[in-house]
């Protein structure tokens, strides 16, 4: 990053009296206000609507305010001279480690820009999937990349990490670390928050705070991002964090705006014809601006000089630099090429049903860097593990990288090292991605400034300079591999990869392999290779069935905290209608996006082989009983190469029934409950075991003389965890999941989904079946006659459809009472929907007919099933029902009260209330 050579930012000294200096003598003859914080550019206005201080975010009584005409920070005059909160031109600057965003829509809350501090209004708002950013959509490309750090990238070794702050966005309620007040505010961007620990104080307290991160509250659970690493080069976050296309896509559209959008100017002030006395100007800040036709308008008086209006222009594109070393040229649009998209920058939520100019155009003008003879250039150090820290040097006509890197060495006390062993490289910290290129040493640092400067202003302001040790590493970069056909072998998935995506033996290899999922994970040596082999996977298909590509993590666990136990958490965004995808950002947000995995993007196989060398960990998975049961299927397929096979299992429900989180008093289903707390209640949780039972259909046993019968088939294996039924209640889940196939798009609410199951309901109550003569039942090795019954079910846990309770709580010396622990399977039967119903409403409970652990029952004529809810129907046959193995590892929620949280680890519940909206002329 280059500086202009000038103190602009002194710090006033004395009381705000003495600080009223003026900034710059403009021509309208306005006085600008100067603060210790950096880049501001304040101006005294009047009040036209209740406003909040940005500051203290107390009410501002009166009629007089101070205004930054950067950022739009609004502060009490008894306030400017505590005002510790940078101004967002100058955001570049405090990037310790570039990393770039992952942007998506918005969510429902009310939020407040990080970039121009406005409230966030309409669809055009954006927000990262990972940190606590929130910007308009014309406000993202202002905003530079410093989002958190969840990952060592390869050739970096950070072992200590800081606190990263965001400003503002936070509860209403939080207090300061430092001095226990309110800091929080739901009105204006106020107070700062860390990221990771959850940690909040005021902007003018938190700089008194010890920078290092402990993880607060959650540390044991946080996969501390010391332990991660993964070769990123060619990779965008989002693919890194598995994060969904479609929000990606959602965002890139933007940039293909076709029809005229409308815009505002920087300071919301309409522009009409009849407003004699103001112009608009077009304002480009470079060639790839008049490309993409991407400006922004500037608002000034008609009778102004050139000085104001180039100070205006570099303020509307968050440029901290003096007017006096730029201009302003005239941009004769029909000379210039065919205009690709039209204005992006400016729509801030305007109705897009608004015309900005009906009678005139405004005129055009590209804002341009002045020749420089000299320049002072930051130069970075790429070996610290902690700060900004940075040297300056001046460059001038004939320096050259090399040059550069020999200054920056002396500076650095790094003289008797060999120049030849480091590399300049330009780093453009943009908001979507980091891009960097090495410098060559021959070429001229003060032409490379001219070059970029012509090409943007807005990257110029966002691009820095490192020097970096010059080390050759062989890359070693994960994907897995899913879609792939079962039971295969090594050669035979090493011959399909080879036909299909074309892999270089030579530089691939595979690692591991997950022949009963149908995935194998492959080591790649070579960054494009592992782009093209991901890019290729995504777009392929072996026997009709879609590849699935995804970058994988490596956890080293020798650096895990002592004690730690890091959670895995399994997100089913189909789940709860769009719950599912609000508790997806909000994980990733609280913990490190490396620990959280989406259902629909690769299954459970991913996480669980993330994790395979993790000594203890446990897992949390957000969805309904079919979701659990999917995750706890492929545990069982590779438990065997897990260090830790066997983790505890907490849940979030977000299905319909959810009768195991109701066993498991983790509730009937989730109603927007805080997610930090959801996770303190799992770290208090109980440990408890649960049984799960194997279903063999159409399955003939071994004769007693040892021959064993024939058939046609081999038996279908499926695995029950809930409970398993055969007639009238699974000819209704059979009804509702054609239902549900046919419109899928209506059950995303569990309202909706029982209202269903109550209409199918109703159009069985005349349906006879006669169950009892065509099915026959055994229990451990006795036959057991079946009273006149319409559906036969068998209980592995005391809840049956969304909580009833079938087997009853009467106590009765024939049988034990039930536990999910028992080893024990319940029959029940039930005489139809009426029964059923009663049930449901809790008037009596179903026929209770036997209780054992072997399971064997004969059907003489097709019938429907279910599993877990999961329905089908059933040719005649044999089906057996036995216990599966160990069994599985449960968390229960504890009973009892929370407990109290410290201090310093405020909850992360937003203020949804409205604001006061704010407003000065």
């Amino acid at each position: 990053m280059a500086d202009s050579g000038r103190n602009k930012y002194a710090s006033p000294s004395g009381s705000p009296q003495a600080g009223r200096k003026k900034a710059q003598q403009s021509p309208s003859s306005r006085t600008r206000y100067q603060v210790s914080a950096p880049g501001h550019c304040f101006r005294k206005v009047t009040l036209t609507k209740p406003t909040f201080c940005h500051h203290c975010s107390d009410f501002i009584w009166g009629l007089v305010g101070f205004l930054c005409e950067v950022c739009n920070f609004m502060s009490h005059e008894k306030c400017l001279k505590h005002v510790r909160t940078v101004c967002s031109c100058m955001a570049p600057t405090l990037v310790r480690l570039p990393v770039a965003h992952c942007f998506g829509p918005a969510g429902q809350k009310r939020r407040f820009c990080c970039v121009c501090r406005k409230n966030l209004e309409g669809s055009s708002a954006l927000r990262c999937e990972v940190c606590e950013l929130h910007v308009h959509s014309d406000c993202a490309p202002f905003s530079c990349s410093d989002c958190r750090l969840c990952h060592q990238d390869g050739t970096q070794d950070y072992d200590t990490y800081h606190h990263h702050w965001r400003e503002g966005n936070m509860a209403s309620g939080a207090r300061c670390e430092v001095c226990k007040r309110t800091c929080g505010s739901s009105d204006v961007l106020s107070g700062m928050r860390c990221e990771w620990c959850g940690l909040t104080a005021h902007a003018s307290c938190y700089v008194t705070v010890r920078p290092e991160c402990g993880m607060g509250r959650l540390h044991n659970m946080i996969l501390h991002p010391a332990c991660v690493n993964i070769c990123s080069r060619n990779f965008s976050k989002m693919h890194l964090f598995r994060i969904s296309e479609t929000s990606q896509c959602e965002l890139d559209n933007l940039d293909d705006v076709d029809s005229v959008t409308p815009a505002a100017a920087k300071d919301n002030q309409s522009t009409t014809p009849t407003d004699t006395g103001k112009q608009t100007l077009k304002v480009f800040d470079g060639d790839d601006a008049v490309k993409r036709n991407q400006f922004r308008l500037v608002s000034i008086p008609r009778i102004t000089k050139n000085e104001e209006v180039v100070e205006t222009s570099l303020r509307a594109y968050y440029l901290p630099d003096e007017p006096q070393d730029y201009e302003l040229q005239l941009q004769v649009q029909d000379q210039q090429p065919a205009l690709l998209t039209d204005d992006i920058i400016n729509r801030n939520g305007t109705a897009d049903d608004k015309a900005v100019f009906k009678d005139f155009a405004p005129d055009v003008w590209l804002l341009r860097a002045k020749p420089r003879d000299s320049e002072v250039v930051r130069i970075y150090p790429g070996w610290l593990k902690v700060g900004a820290a940075h040297v300056s040097i001046t460059v001038g006509k004939e320096s050259t990288v090399d040059w550069a890197i020999k200054e920056a060495l002396v500076q650095l006390g790094k003289q008797d090292e060999n120049p030849d062993d480091f590399n300049l490289v330009e780093v453009f910290m943009g908001c979507k991605q980091v891009q960097r290129q090495v410098l060559t040493s021959q070429e001229l640092l003060l032409d490379k400034l001219q070059e970029i400067r012509k090409v943007s202003l807005r990257q110029m302001n966002q691009t820095r300079f490192c020097i970096v040790e010059n080390r050759n590493r062989v890359p070693q970069v994960n994907l897995l591999l899913g879609g792939l056909p079962l039971q295969l072998d090594r050669e035979e998935y090493t011959q399909l990869l080879r036909t299909h995506l074309e892999v270089k033996n030579h530089l691939v290899t595979i690692t591991h392999i997950y022949s009963s999922q149908g995935a194998v994970v492959l080591q790649i040596s070579c960054f494009s290779e592992a782009e093209r082999i991901f890019m290729l996977a995504k777009d392929s298909s072996i026997d009709g069935k879609q590849l699935t590509s995804l970058v994988i993590p490596q956890i080293i666990t020798s650096k895990l905290p002592k004690g730690g136990c890091p959670l895995l958490v399994y997100v089913n965004p189909k789940s709860g209608g769009l719950k599912g995808r609000e508790i997806l950002y909000n994980f990733r947000k609280i913990l490190n996006p490396h620990q959280v995995f989406e259902l629909t993007n690769g299954g459970p196989l991913a996480g669980l082989h993330t994790f395979r060398e993790v000594p203890r960990f446990q897992i949390l998975v957000c969805g309904g009983d079919g979701t659990v049961g999917w995750v706890l299927g492929v545990l069982e397929a590779i438990r065997h190469k897990l260090a830790c096979p066997e983790p505890a299992i907490g849940i979030i429900p977000l299905g319909t029934g959810n009768d195991l989180a109701r066993v498991l008093r983790w509730g009937a289903g989730y109603s927007g409950e805080d997610p930090h707390s959801i996770l303190l209640s799992l770290e208090e949780a109980e440990e408890v075991e649960m049984d799960r039972w194997t279903i063999l259909l159409d399955a003939q046993e071994m004769a007693e003389d040892g021959k064993e019968n024939g058939f046609l088939e081999p038996p279908k294996i499926v695995h029950m965890n809930n409970y398993f039924g055969l007639g009238i209640d699974a000819e209704l889940s059979l009804d509702f999941h054609h239902a549900r196939e046919e419109e899928p798009g209506k059950f995303n609410s569990r309202f909706h989904n029982k209202g269903v199951y109550v209409k199918v309901g109703l159009q069985k109550l005349s349906h006879t079946r006669n169950l009892h003569k065509d099915i026959k039942l055994q229990v451990d090795k006795q036959d057991v006659e079946l009273p006149s019954i319409e559906g036969l079910i068998f209980l592995n846990i005391p809840s049956w459809g969304s909580g009833a309770d079938l087997w009853g709580s009467d106590s009765d010396s024939r049988y034990g009472k039930p536990r999910i622990d028992d080893g024990m399977l319940e029959v029940v039967g039930v005489t139809g929907v009426v029964h059923m119903g009663q049930v449901q409403g809790g008037l009596r409970s179903g026929i209770r007919i036997a209780q054992g652990t072997y399971i064997r029952i004969t059907v003489t004529k097709p019938i429907p099933v279910q599993v877990d809810g999961e329905p089908w129907i059933q040719s005649p046959g044999q089906i057996i029902i036995s216990a599966a193995g160990p069994k599985v590892r449960m968390l229960r929620k504890y009973k009892g009260k929370q407990k109290k949280q410290p201090s310093g680890t405020p909850k992360e519940v937003r203020a949804e209330s409205p604001a006061v909206s704010e407003g000065a002329q």
